[in-house]
């Protein structure tokens, strides 16, 4: 009798191993019913009908699904290869196990496709500087076409892009075109600022003698301190006026010898 209690202890015991099922934090367990879907077991213990429940595990945990080399052609029929990241995470796991075999090359798949149907409506100028638009865009259409799968589409990035070295080469001219303009222009600019402020200085100085003779001595210190072996000749500020009238004194006295000389009018004046 007691032989039979033990047996029938450790049968109840093994059918009772057979009716738990653990499931961790980060996942869910679909129970499948004769193959059909019954229910969701949450974390932790979970009674099943042996030989009747069949379960399967889905992970809930973010996954990182990395796209490599994808080769797209740009509106402006520029060849550019891409490397994108795609991180996405079950919120369904019904949908997630019966709606999908493959779920993560599926999710890859649908990453290629949408890549290239992004880049062929972008000029190769918008690809290379509005990369957030471009991901958010693509990040849209990735989630709205795994939704059915039970996937939710958190977060996508563009890791590289390589475009054609002759392409590079044109790129690196125009660049550099365009950083020689904006020199010129600004260099351009400061001389034409530099003209304004020189135009009002020389008025502010012309009308103050004073300040004229102070620019001069500020002149001589700076020549003093950067070229001590250079030897400079003061000169009145009025020195050329004084040239200027004795030169016409004497351009004066000539012709008025020559008149005299010649007993005739001025021979600078039209007869």
């Amino acid at each position: 009798m007691l032989r039979t209690e033990v047996i029938a202890a450790l049968v109840g015991l093994f059918i009772l191993l057979f009716c738990i099922r653990m499931v961790n934090q980060y996942s869910r367990g679909v129970v499948l019913r004769l193959g059909k879907f019954s229910r969701v077991l949450t974390p932790g213990l979970n009674f099943v009908i042996p030989w009747v429940d069949r379960v399967r595990f889905v992970d809930m945990r973010t996954v990182t699904s990395r796209v490599p080399d994808i080769d797209a052609i740009s509106r402006d029929s520029v060849p550019v290869k891409l490397v994108v990241a795609v991180w996405n995470a079950v919120v369904d796991a019904p949908a997630a196990l019966l709606n999908v075999n493959d779920r993560e090359l599926a999710v890859v798949q649908v990453a290629i496709t949408s890549l290239r149907s992004v880049i062929g409506q972008q000029d190769l100028d918008r690809v290379l500087h509005s990369q957030g638009e471009i991901v958010q865009t693509l990040r849209a259409m990735i989630d709205e076409a795994t939704e059915p799968w039970g996937v939710k589409v958190s977060r996508v990035e563009i890791l590289s892009i390589t475009i054609p070295e002759s392409m590079q080469k044109v790129m690196a001219l125009e660049a550099e075109a365009q950083r020689e303009k904006r020199a010129r222009i600004i260099k351009a600019e400061g001389e034409l600022e530099a003209s304004r402020k020189l135009a009002e200085a020389a008025k502010i100085i012309g009308a103050t003698p004073a300040a004229l003779e102070l620019r001069r001595f500020q002149m001589i210190q700076e020549i003093g301190q950067e070229n001590n072996s250079t030897t400079v000749i003061l000169m009145p500020a009025d020195f050329g006026d004084v040239a200027r009238n004795v030169a016409l004194s004497a351009a004066l006295n000539d012709r008025k010898s020559i008149i005299h000389q010649t007993g005739d009018g001025d021979p600078l004046q039209p007869s």
